[in-house]
């Protein structure tokens, strides 16, 4: 394997500097094969060997290697745009500056136009397929805006970054629904969100991050990119509350990530073992097991970056357990090596403190005036931090709005789908039983035309008094068949409202829900964004509520003014007896704000016993009236 890396990589030095005065350009085609269909397999390949896939592409290239541009040797306008967006995909795979970025802005404006004129349709992406085009377009040009991403934060350019970042995501949640995201797509989604998740970091912007770094673990279970993208996802979101001081979050997200851990001897695993070590420490300030498996981490690292940010985490506990002397042996190694601005912040407060403390004010001086020159480039960049917020924030409420939508149309379809049938069903009842009237009445009347003709005249009285019987027994059959009618209305009517309260479907569903997420107070309430309830099921809830206890919220309303409807909606969750965890997960609110708000109805309602109790006592009321 070292063999032939070695190899590929002579290969590409050699075309790049050494080909310059080469006679005319060779355009290398596969034999048997189109140009187009040959870059869809390096595409292929390129997900699973990038090395390899570069090998592979770097024949459709000529070069001019005083300036390092690429020019692609294939004929059409298609092939051109594609090699280069694989080019900028493998440069960046490989660990290669991106050097075609002409060509590849050439690239993104070429595919935007091409997903321009193709309107959004069901399948495929929005993109009707064509033989001339190997792969879908749409995510060729939701690729093409991730990659000018990468290369605009390569010349740190963030806000444009961000930008591409975001319209990457735009194109491929516009144009494919998410049953569509597997696979590659799924993958590709991976990749925007850990980008972004990591930016967002460098910048201290945790909640972004933590949002990122959720919907990168969501697609990673669904295709993950290496056998360690999930853990390492968790991870991510575990470090971010740590940071943000959430340690009980971040504890919960470090075990779930060892738990998803394939094996014990990767540099992920080092890291969660020596994050949860640190941890520990800050909560018990037990410093003896945190150090020896921080010292046994650092041992086992596998390069001299990760051995220091193992030596990073040591030094911090001898920090602050006040032994400088030991601290300092860990620490000044580390400020030599590390790049990362937060750790290099960190760093040095903790050894200006050490300096300070044994009279070396040279070295303290120096730490100090490297954090005063962190704070001004901190003050420069917070218009930049703002900027990126807002960006993120427009594109989570569209997306969110998008979401919003497709759950509407589901609700309205499902609700279709029970009306409907059930419409159609007595239409055809009525229908059914007017034909069996009318065919009834035109046999009775055809009988009685027959006795007329053989009767006499004599009779004639008599053939009054049949026809006055039949048109009485015809008023009967009529109220007979207005009884049946009531009854099926009855029936009807019955299978609408439930036997009892806790019958009701929407309760049943609630409850439901509270059985299969066993909520706990202490996690946080968006983990339980998919067992929220929404603004028709509140309704729902509230007029069953009506119906069972005699108008209960008009009746509480017009007793205790001072509630608002959201308090009544509250009210009508605490009659099912659900604890504040369930119905801060149900209704998507934190837990100690559920808390006040229960506080703030018991005051309200002039009582200190458990709110279920006491709504269900003003509930029963309606038993009276």
């Amino acid at each position: 394997m070292k063999k032939r890396l070695n190899v590929i990589s002579l290969l590409f030095l050699l075309l790049i500097f050494s080909y310059c005065g080469k006679e005319g350009k060779q355009q290398i085609e596969p034999q048997g094969s189109s140009a187009h269909t040959a870059l869809a397999e390096i595409d292929s390949l390129m997900w699973q060997q990038p090395d390899s896939a570069l090998a592979c592409l770097i024949p459709y290239f000529d070069t001019c290697c005083r300036d390092a541009k690429f020019c692609v040797s294939t004929t059409t306008t298609f092939n051109r745009h594609y090699a280069n967006l694989l080019l900028s995909e493998l440069l960046y795979k490989n660990d290669y500056a991106q050097t075609n970025r002409p060509t590849l802005l050439q690239a993104v404006h070429y595919f935007d136009s091409l997903v321009r004129e193709a309107p959004p349709s069901k399948g495929g992406g929005g993109i009707k397929k064509d033989l001339s085009h190997p792969t879908n377009l749409a995510f060729l040009d939701a690729r093409s805006h991730y990659i000018n991403g990468v290369g605009y934060y390569e010349n740190d350019s963030v806000v444009p970054a961000c930008a591409e970042y975001l319209k990457a995501l735009e194109v491929m949640e516009n144009r494919f629904d998410e049953k569509d995201l597997v696979g590659k797509k799924a993958q590709f989604m991976t990749y925007i969100y850990n980008r972004l998740g990591d930016m967002f970091s460098d910048w201290f912007m945790m909640e972004p991050a933590i949002v990122c770094y959720k919907y990168s673990y969501d697609y990673s279970v669904i295709s993950p990119i290496s056998l360690y993208s999930i853990s390492n996802a968790l991870l991510h979101i575990g470090s971010q509350y740590d940071i943000k001081g959430d340690k009980d979050s971040a504890n919960y997200y470090y075990s779930l990530a060892l738990t998803e851990m394939p094996d014990t001897t990767n540099t992920y695993y080092r890291d969660i073992v020596s994050t949860k070590a640190l941890l520990s420490y800050q909560l018990t300030h037990q410093a003896e097991a945190p150090l020896a498996c921080l010292k046994q981490m650092a041992v086992l690292a596998g390069d001299d970056e990760e051995r220091m940010t193992r030596y990073l985490l040591v030094g911090n506990i001898y920090f602050e357990e006040g032994l400088y002397d030991s601290a300092l042996l860990y620490l000044e190694p580390v400020m030599e090596n590390k790049e990362n601005r937060f750790l290099q912040i960190q760093l040095a407060n903790y050894l200006r403190t050490i300096y300070d403390s044994f009279g070396n004010r040279e070295k303290a001086e120096e730490c100090m005036r490297y954090l005063a020159l962190c704070n001004e480039k901190g003050a420069e960049n917070s218009a930049l931090v703002s900027q990126l917020s807002e960006m993120f924030k427009a594109q989570m409420s569209q997306k969110q709005e998008k979401e919003v939508g497709a759950k509407r149309k589901l609700a309205v379809k499902k609700t279709l789908s029970i009306v409907v049938p059930i419409a159609v069903a007595l239409v055809l009842v009525f229908i059914v039983m007017a034909k069996l009237r009318n065919k009834k009445l035109l046999r009775q009347q055809q009988e009685d035309a027959d006795k007329k003709l053989d009767e006499t005249d004599q009779r004639h009285r008599m053939q009054q008094a049949a026809i006055s019987g039949r048109l009485k027994k015809s008023n009967e059959e009529v109220r007979k068949l207005k009884g049946q009618i009531k009854q099926m209305d009855d029936l009807v009517a019955k299978s609408e409202t439930a036997i009892s309260f806790n019958e009701e479907p929407i309760c049943c569903l609630i409850m439901e829900r509270v059985k299969e997420g066993r909520f706990k107070s202490k996690i946080d309430h968006f983990t339980y964004k998919d067992f929220a309830l929404e603004k028709q099921q509140l309704l729902d809830l509230r007029l069953a509520v009506d119906r069972h206890f005699g108008q209960f919220t008009v009746r509480l309303k017009k007793s205790y003014p001072e509630l608002t409807n959201s308090d009544l909606d509250y009210c009508c969750l605490y009659l099912l007896s659900l604890t504040d965890a369930d119905v801060a997960a149900l209704m998507q609110r934190a837990y100690n704000t559920v808390v006040e708000r229960d506080g703030k109805i018991k005051k309200i309602l002039g009582s200190n016993n458990p709110l279920p109790y006491t709504l269900t006592a003003i509930a029963n009321e309606s038993l009276f009236y």
